[in-house]
Parts: structure tokens; C-alpha cells; sequence
């Protein structure tokens, strides 16, 4: 039995069948390379699914974590720590929301975002609204507020019911059918400015604006989920800038500390005050450790100017794909996205492209059975995303 064979079995015996794992196993990795256990080298195009914005295993990283490990990892937030604080602070430089919430994932972002919603209707507003409206095609997480919140059906739902109550889901684009799902019951309105497991859509810019208008009308809250699209992948900090809104609340995670478990829900001053000692909390959450490498993430990000970087490099691959879809009309059906979260829909069921893809040693992630998603290191070269588009191109040629 070689390597891989012997791995698979000892997982199969010891960890829960959660997953559809690609059949490749990760030894080691560095800036966007991968190598498995028998040394072959992948161009890593997914990054850990958005969260190595800065490529893997960087030497700055590695020595912030070594330096702060001998001071202090972890001690609960009934501390104050001056690691947390100074992360707080370069995170709220980049955005226009005033107040943080650290937290382990997008998961717990997201839920923080739906209770700070439901208690701030009810505490400061004096209204029982608890109901959040969400879009159809959405994906906000895996635990039950927020899989209910996620306007996807199918297997990610099957089998957890009674889910709980309160969510409500419309279709993407539709600003009528918003509009009428909202009543007094409303807390909030939830989006991604582009749905990524949804297939890279970028909602369109008179919705968003629309439904600014409209939350401010009925006097709700906009919640954006910025969990995968924030940070720089987008070409801007936040996918949220790209449409000149300002979010009551917005979550952020994945990227945030490169590779370490953090989320993070952001607010304004106003929403904020929902939430009061004792109404909520987290162990781990913006811990010594994971809010030191935050610090540096954010400080690599703005030296090198990776939302620019960003915005140059998505600039770049989707002139190139749009070449190839004008070559194979008939192959390629789309191609989306915004800076470095990009997306290309073909006209056919995806497996087979994508199983040779990676055969030729390049890892990216296909959803919906159609769209190649791509969400590279925001660091990554030039030359491989060329490599990828020539072996694209190469295989549909075939």
C-alpha cells in the first residue's frame, strides 16, 4: 500500500465522512505551490478557498507566530489585550463600520451578525422584529441560524429539520419580490455583493443600490457577508466598496488571519450598541496569537497593495478568458467575477475538465457542476495564471 492508499485508510477508520475530499494529498506548501506526499507540484488557483490571500507558509507570518507564541497565545476574552485592540484598529482603518466582534469563522461572523440584527431591533429600536430576508443562491454557513439563512436547498439541508425560524428567502436581482417579503417582522436584510458558492455573481449595481434605498426606508438593517469576497479579493479591501454602500453590519473570516482560525463581525457605532456585556461571546475569538498574525496579514495587504494587485491580475485573466470564450463559443458560457474571485461557466457538465485540470496539477474548485471557480493567492504570478488559461484552452481543444 503506497502513501496516499494508507492515508485514505486511516481516515476512513478515525474522521467523520463529511467531506468529498479531491484525491490528492497535501504534504507541504509555499507561496501558490502545493506538493503531495509523492512530489508533485500543483498550482494552487483556490488558496484554501479565499483564505491564503498572501500565499502559504509566509516568513513573516512564521515569525510573528513563533515571537508571540512565547508570549502569549491565549488567555479568554475576560482580558484586555493590546494584540487584540491593535488588529481592531487596522481592521476598522479599512472600512467605514466603527466597532469589531472577533470570532472563530464566517460562521460565527454570521451568526454574530444575526443575533447583534435581532437584539438591536428589540433593546435599542424597541421593535419585535427578528425576521432576516436573504437571496436566493446565497451560502452564509453551516450551523443552523446560518444554514437556514442560506437560500440553497438540497443535500446541504437535508435531514437537520426543524431548522429555526425567522429567515426568509427571496430571488437575487428582484427588488419587487424584496421588497414585499418585508414586514414589521423584519430585522435585516442579508447578501453577498457576489455569491461565491452561489458561481461567482456579482449582484447587479442598481439592486444593491435599490435595496440600500429600501432598508433605509423601512428602517432595517443591511447586512453584507464579506466572509469570502473581503479583504482584497476583490480589487478593493471590501466587495461592498466596489458599490459605494455602507453596511450596518458586515462579516469578515477565511482570509483574515491567512491560514489560522479567525472571523470577524464588523459594525457601525449605532448597531453596535445592540450588544452589551453578557450578550454575547466566544473562548477563542480575537485571542493574542490569532490577532498578532491578523496584524501582520493586514499590514502585508496594505504595503503591497494587494487590492490593487488584486484588481490588476482579475483584470488580466478575464481579458484572456473572454478570448478564449470568443475562440469556443460554444464551450465557454460566461466569464465573471471581480479582481481575483473569478468564476468561468461552461456550456457543459464541468468533472471531466476539472478532474484534468488537476491531473495537470492545477487545483481550483468547480460548483455547480459547471463553473470553474478560481481564488488564487492575491500574490499569485502572472505566468500561472497563463499556465492555467493555456491548459484550458488545451483541453477545450480536445
Amino acid at each position: 500500500m503506497n502513501k496516499y492508499d494508507s492515508l485514505v485508510a486511516k481516515e476512513q477508520k478515525s474522521i467523520c465522512n463529511t467531506y468529498g475530499r479531491y484525491p490528492v494529498d497535501v504534504t507541504r506548501a509555499k507561496d501558490s505551490r502545493l506538493w503531495d506526499l509523492s512530489g508533485k507540484e500543483y498550482i494552487d488557483l483556490l488558496s484554501g478557498i479565499s483564505v491564503v490571500n498572501i500565499g502559504h507558509c509566509r516568513e513573516e507570518l512564521v515569525e510573528v507566530m513563533v515571537e508571540q507564541g512565547r508570549k502569549l497565545v491565549q488567555v479568554s476574552n475576560l482580558f484586555y489585550q493590546e494584540e487584540q485592540v491593535e488588529c481592531a484598529e487596522k481592521l476598522l482603518a479599512t472600512c467605514d463600520a466603527d466597532k469589531v466582534f472577533f470570532c472563530n469563522s464566517g460562521a460565527d461572523a454570521n451568526e454574530a451578525a444575526i443575533k447583534l440584527a435581532r437584539r438591536y431591533m428589540r433593546t435599542i429600536k424597541n421593535r419585535d422584529a427578528y425576521e432576516i430576508i436573504t437571496l436566493d443562491g446565497s451560502f452564509h454557513g453551516r450551523t443552523l441560524a446560518t444554514l437556514t439563512a442560506t437560500g440553497q436547498t438540497g443535500p446541504i439541508k437535508d435531514g437537520f429539520d426543524p431548522l429555526p425560524e425567522g429567515f426568509i428567502h427571496v430571488p437575487a436581482g428582484d427588488i419587487a419580490a424584496l421588497e414585499n417579503a418585508i414586514t414589521d417582522k423584519t430585522a435585516a436584510v442579508m447578501i453577498e455583493m457576489i455569491q461565491g458558492e452561489g458561481g461567482i455573481k456579482p449582484l447587479p449595481e442598481d439592486y444593491v443600490k435599490a435595496i440600500q434605498n429600501l432598508v433605509k426606508e423601512k428602517d432595517i438593517l443591511l447586512i453584507v457577508d464579506e466572509v469570502q469576497s473581503g479583504l482584497c479579493r476583490t480589487g478593493k479591501w471590501w466587495a461592498h466598496q466596489h458599490y459605494g454602500v455602507t453596511p450596518h453590519i458586515f462579516t469578515s473570516a477565511k482570509a483574515l488571519a491567512n491560514g489560522l482560525p479567525m472571523g470577524a463581525m464588523l459594525a457601525t457605532e449605532e448597531t453596535a450598541k445592540g450588544f452589551t456585556p453578557g450578550s454575547h461571546a466566544t473562548t477563542f475569538g480575537g485571542g493574542a496569537l490569532v490577532a498578532k498574525v491578523a496584524s501582520k496579514v493586514l499590514d502585508i495587504m496594505t504595503e503591497e497593495k494587494l487590492d490593487e494587485r488584486a484588481a490588476e491580475m482579475g483584470d488580466f485573466f478575464t481579458a484572456e478568458a473572454l478570448k478564449l470564450q470568443d475562440k469556443y463559443p460554444g464551450k465557454i458560457k460566461e466569464v465573471r467575477g471581480l479582481g481575483l474571485m473569478l468564476g468561468v461557466e461552461l456550456t457543459f457538465d464541468g468533472n471531466e475538465i476539472f478532474e484534468k485540470l488537476r491531473e495537470k496539477g492545477f487545483i481550483l474548485n468547480l460548483t455547480k457542476g459547471t463553473i470553474l471557480r478560481l481564488l488564487p493567492a492575491l500574490t499569485i504570478k502572472k505566468e500561472d495564471l497563463t499556465a492555467f488559461l493555456s491548459a484550458l484552452e488545451e483541453l477545450l481543444t480536445e
